[in-house]
């Protein structure tokens, strides 16, 4: 067997370097992730490796011959059959509901003449319908595409997906392939469903629009994003980083101080509540003595209070807090008392894009206690899809502020805004 190791920056990239030079079918037998060593590892990103084989032959099948005198239009027409024969059968036991009630008759279920004609569930073998039912369901698909040309295969197709196939009327082509874009992101049915109606009561503004201008338009309509902070004139804006733990809280707040001092020339302070992590306290002073700007340690709320007051001179002060588990009940208690009324501070929720729906709400039910007034995302580069992204931010309607997408500092943080955020569910280079 032939087995080869991969390594790339990132585990994605290095899962495509696998698929591109041993086929989509490769076997990943390990992966590994590699921290650099050495004096500035800090800044240094870890190589992921991956090792991988070849996927074995498949086993020979016997394969039937295709039927006589079916062509290649046959086959395509049969396979958008099924999603629409479910669509057939309620319209026919609607039919056959009232047709009884209105003449008396009940010798004959709606379940046995369903049977009778034959009409299928989605999934279901099409040979098994007789011709005249099969016929009449090509009948019906053909006018349905010359109705509504290609956005009626979209239609057909999206049957099968959760979404009423009748939703999507109106729709055009183009906004149909964005939909299944987004679908196969993971987005939930409720956050396509809002999609879908915006896409229908907002139309393109120019005939030949891009799929990044359109998806971009209706994120800047559905959500909210916060854009970047706007200093006050005669005190410190204050912004609070709390979450889970290994979220990257502590290299995202060194982000933001360098974003804001050495590209926006800002005067910014850091505290650090983070004592319990080992390393935690040096990694941000280290930060801080290579962008030239204080750190200050912090214990109890009443050194946080001196903390802020000594820093007052400042544009910003960046607060970074100890991760907690949602699910530490006594520690979010204990980190809570330092959020007094005392200090007028915001309060950033991190979150990584590289966990799943359900925990993601739990953790931002858990987080809410703090005010949370924005969200910032973190590991964009080791996420394949952002629907969980958008799912939660839909459905909580909660400022988006930024984006993390790598360990590099202070490279790897954006400022989120619809565009990018298009680019990024488009798999496009950013344009901005």
């Amino acid at each position: 067997m032939l087995v080869k190791t991969f390594q790339s920056a990132s585990m994605p990239e290095a899962l495509r370097l696998v698929k591109e030079e041993l086929g989509p079918d490769a076997m990943i037998l390990s992966t590994k992730k590699e921290k650099k060593t050495g004096i500035f590892s800090f800044f240094r990103k870890p190589v992921y490796k991956v090792t991988a084989a070849p996927a074995p032959p498949p086993p020979l099948v016997h394969r039937e011959l295709p039927e006589q005198g079916r062509t290649a239009k046959e086959d395509l027409e049969n396979s958008m059959l099924a999603p629409l024969a479910r669509q057939v059968r309620e319209l026919r036991e609607k039919v056959d509901s009232l047709s009884k009630r209105e003449d008396g008759r009940s010798d004959q279920t709606t379940a046995e003449k369903s049977d009778e004609l034959g009409v299928l569930e989605s999934g279901t073998n099409l040979k098994s319908m007789g011709r005249d039912d099969l016929n009449e369901l090509r009948s019906i698909l053909r006018d349905t595409l010359e109705k509504n040309g290609e956005s009626g295969v979209g239609a057909v197709r999206w049957s099968t997906s959760g979404i009423p196939a009748a939703t999507l009327t109106g729709l055009s082509a183009q906004d149909l392939s964005l939909l299944e874009t987004l679908l196969q992101n993971g987005l939930s049915e409720d956050t396509l469903t809002s999609i879908i109606e915006i896409l229908k009561t907002s139309p393109p503004k120019e005939e030949n629009y891009s799929a990044r201008d359109r998806l971009s338009e209706v994120f800047s309509r559905r959500l909210k994003f916060s854009g970047a902070l706007k200093m006050r004139k005669n005190s410190p804006r204050i912004v609070a980083l709390v979450g889970p733990t290994g979220v990257g809280k502590t290299t995202t707040t060194a982000k933001l101080a360098a974003m804001y001092s050495l590209s926006r020339g800002n005067k910014v302070a850091l505290i650090t509540m983070d004592i319990f992590r080992v390393g935690a306290v040096e990694q941000l002073k280290t930060y801080s003595r290579i962008m030239g700007i204080p750190v200050g340690v912090v214990s109890t709320p009443e050194e946080l209070e001196k903390a802020v007051e000594s820093y007052s001179d400042c544009d910003l002060i960046l607060i970074d807090t100890a991760g907690r588990s949602h699910k530490d009940t006594e520690k979010l208690t204990e980190m809570r008392s330092f959020f007094t009324e005392k200090i007028s501070m915001e309060t950033y929720l991190c979150l990584s894009v590289t966990t799943k729906d359900q925990e993601l709400e739990e953790i931002l039910k858990r987080f809410k206690a703090f005010d949370i007034s924005k969200i910032i995302f973190t590991k964009i580069d080791e996420s394949e899809s952002f629907g969980n992204m958008i799912n939660l931010l839909i459905k909580e309607n909660l400022p988006f502020a930024y984006f993390t997408t790598g360990q590099r500092v202070p490279e790897d943080i954006e400022i989120a805004t619809p565009a990018r955020l298009a680019d990024m569910i488009l798999r496009e280079t950013a344009h901005e």
